[in-house]
């Protein structure tokens, strides 16, 4: 049986590549392939580019209004496809459908929405100079990249093209090869609302595809999404034709529970920091730390509702709430990461193996974690483990307690819950990290800044500033007397 292919989409349609390479594309909750995509080739890049210049001069020649009014088209036909498009990102992904339908699809479209209403009040200034006079005006930069993670396809695709578009750019995405599907099909909706052709492009492949795009002198800016890693490679391609960077990376994030707090909440932003798109968020609070004070009780709601509330299963199933690991590879990571943590002394409270939940059985599942007694130089503790693994420890007082947290070179996000207004800002005003939450955790709308700290990220993505950072400000002098020459 012929698998589904999904060729690259250029210029408005699909283009095929002349090389004939492909790459699989494996649906994580059950193991098997379910298409497979076109890798871009030379004439695609090409291409790309090409379509790109012509689809910028349409684009930027519009008035913001006018691109505003289309980005709104958008964000309708997403609205309307949402269903549609939520049970792509379940099958790429292995995530639940009762988190993709209502916030995969959703809080792109709201990015959308968001910068679209933005994009008119771009405005100049304007200043006397006795005479003469200069103004200024915000202009777009060009062709864009954008390079996506695999765990939100769909959403990070909104995320990045948003300002960008909003703003007059145009853009060429890359999706993770493990997650395409979903940036195709959001260009096709850019189509559909009257996007012009070239504006939106998505090329496909692997990392070396990502690195044309980043050495490309075309490209002016590059936003990317993934790990520090290959943050610091992207950095330092870009660097070479000085474009500007944003990138999201990794987290270690902590989560302080202090002695006030309401242990039933605290529970609850502690197993949706850890188990929620079953632990592959970036800025999950893997490093739960719970005051000695309410230890006992923290942890015995904790287990209870961690083995008698999370289900796993087929990820179409709308009872489930615990998905797939995205790949057979990273299953064995996380179980590595997990060994380590025994291997090191911690006490392995509940799960740390992998799971065949029934209707998944050929699925890369791993059981929601949880250790105790663990430290602050052990390897759970300390690295990135993009997973359901979640690693609590104790302690005693403040200021320990913000010393440790920020003992990390990540700085993504930090939440903390207590009843103590006072101590909730002295205490999170303290934690280095770019995304903070009081008493919940999680909640990143298009109105806030989202980037991070230190090794977690540069540049910001969603909120007003944001749009500054997908134009260039050119100041035009006017001379209002003679010009005064000494020749």
């Amino acid at each position: 049986m012929t698998k589904p292919r999904l060729q690259n989409f250029i210029n408005g349609a699909p283009l095929a590549n002349d090389s004939g390479e492909t790459i699989d594309v494996i649906n994580p909750a059950t193991g098997e392939v379910i298409y497979e995509i076109e890798v871009a080739d030379d004439k695609v890049k090409t291409a790309a580019i090409e379509s790109a210049k012509e689809g910028f001069k349409a684009w930027a020649g519009m008035t913001a209004m006018e691109r505003s009014r289309i980005l709104l088209k958008v964000v309708a036909l997403l609205r309307e496809k949402n269903d549609e498009l939520a049970g792509y990102e379940v099958l790429d992904t292995g995530k639940p459908m009762q988190e993709a339908n209502c916030v995969d699809v959703v809080t792109g479209a709201d990015a959308i929405e968001f910068f679209a209403n933005l994009a008119p009040t771009q405005v100049g200034q304007q200043q006397d100079l006795g005479g003469d006079f200069y103004y200024t005006r915000k202009e777009p930069l060009g062709i864009c990249a954008g390079i996506g993670a695999w765990n939100y396809p769909i959403q990070i695709a909104c995320w990045k093209s948003a300002p960008a578009l909003a703003a007059g750019n145009v853009m060429i995405f890359k999706p993770s090869e493990e997650t395409p599907r979903g940036a195709i099909e959001l260009a096709k909706v850019y189509i559909e609302a009257g996007v012009p052709a070239g504006v939106f492009n998505v090329i496909l492949g692997d990392g070396d595809v990502g690195q044309w795009l980043t050495n490309n002198p075309d490209i002016e800016k590059v936003s990317f999404t993934g790990e520090v890693g290959t943050g610091k490679k992207v950095m330092q391609a870009s660097a070479a034709t000085l474009k500007d960077v944003t990138m999201e990376l990794g987290g270690k994030s902590p989560l302080i529970v202090f002695e006030d707090a309401d242990v039933s909440q605290a529970v609850s932003a502690a197993m949706l920091g850890n188990f929620y798109t079953q632990g592959e968020v970036c800025t999950n609070c893997t490093r739960v730390f719970v005051h000695e004070s309410q230890y006992k009780a923290f942890m015995k709601e904790l287990v209870e509702r961690t083995e008698q509330n999370i289900k796993a299963g087929d990820p179409m199933d709308l009872e489930v709430n615990f998905g797939a690991m995205i790949s057979k590879k990273h299953q064995y990571l996380v179980m590595s990461y997990i060994e380590k943590g025994k291997a090191e002394g911690a006490t392995l409270v509940t799960g740390g193996n992998t799971m065949t939940p029934a209707g998944a059985e050929g699925g890369y599942f791993v059981e929601p974690t949880i250790f105790t007694d663990c430290t602050d130089d052990m390897t759970i503790v300390k690295e990135e483990i993009f997973g359901p693994v979640m690693s609590v420890l104790t302690f005693k007082d403040e200021a320990e307690v913000v010393r440790r947290a920020n003992d990390t070179s990540l700085g993504l996000a930090a939440g903390l819950m207590t009843k103590d207004i006072t101590r909730a800002h002295r205490v999170i005003h303290q934690l280095e990290a770019g995304i903070c939450w009081i008493n919940t955790w999680g909640a990143s709308p298009a109105e806030m800044p989202v980037g991070g700290y230190k090794l977690s990220g540069v540049g910001r993505e969603n909120g007003i500033e944001t749009l500054d950072h997908y134009t260039q400000t050119k100041s035009v002098y006017i001379g209002m007397v003679d010009l005064e020459a000494p020749f």
